[in-house]
């Protein structure tokens, strides 16, 4: 989900330059790879890097297909008008967590980095009963902005979209949680064939020069 806007204007622009539909189906993480290795047709999937990785170790993507297109910064929001915390260092970020009556985080990788970090802290138990956890697919500054959450966790890609919250920023140095969203080919594209042709066009106008303003525009960085 954390693509959902960049892949959209992505595959806008690459139509408007060829002429070539492109429909992209977001979803979330975990239901796109259970999917591919469910073995349903696709052209490419874009999933987080170490996810490609493993349905390339399994079979299910081409070895060496991976495409590394956009770098993705965990940031964090309160609700619009609720008192910003100070979360400028990781002592601070600490605080703030605990000091929250709930937290939440998605269910994709920045959310198991986080969870990481809780351990490493020494407060996941703490925090595991004030955790609210995102169901696959929904934004957790959906869940912010009606209140049920004091502070999420999420990429800033799927922030800067939502209305009714403040973003108070990205996490402190040190404790950055970054990810990498990647293309990858599936076992059965036959890449010599014009849609093998038409796809690798599209990865490598994703991964070009020409679609960086867009990366940024949706929040995002050149892989």
């Amino acid at each position: 989900m954390a693509t959902r806007q960049v892949l959209a204007e992505l595959g806008a622009a690459f139509t408007q330059r060829t002429g070539c539909a492109v429909a992209i189906e977001a979803v979330g993480g975990v239901d796109a790879a259970r999917r591919v290795a469910a073995g349903e047709a696709f052209d490419v999937v874009i999933l987080a890097s170490d996810a490609i990785d493993r349905l390339i170790a399994g079979g299910h993507l081409k070895a060496g297909s991976r495409v590394d297109l956009v770098r993705s910064e965990v940031a964090i929001a309160v609700r619009a008008g609720a008192a910003v915390p100070d979360v400028g260092s990781e002592d601070a970020l600490k605080r703030a967590v605990l000091a929250a009556r709930n937290i939440s985080y998605s269910t994709g990788p920045s959310g198991v980095a986080l969870a990481a970090l809780f351990e490493r802290w020494g407060i996941a138990d703490e925090v595991r009963g004030r955790t609210v956890q995102a169901p696959p697919g929904v934004p957790v500054g959906t869940l912010v902005a009606r209140g049920e959450v004091e502070l999420g966790f999420q990429q800033l890609s799927e922030l800067i979209h939502v209305d009714g919250i403040t973003l108070v920023g990205g996490l402190p140095r040190g404790v950055e949680i970054t990810t990498y969203f990647s293309a990858g080919l599936p076992v059965g594209l036959d890449s010599d064939s014009p849609q093998g042709a038409r796809v690798r066009a599209l990865i490598e106008f994703m991964a070009s020069p020409d679609a960086e303003a867009a990366k940024r525009r949706q929040g995002m960085e050149p892989a």
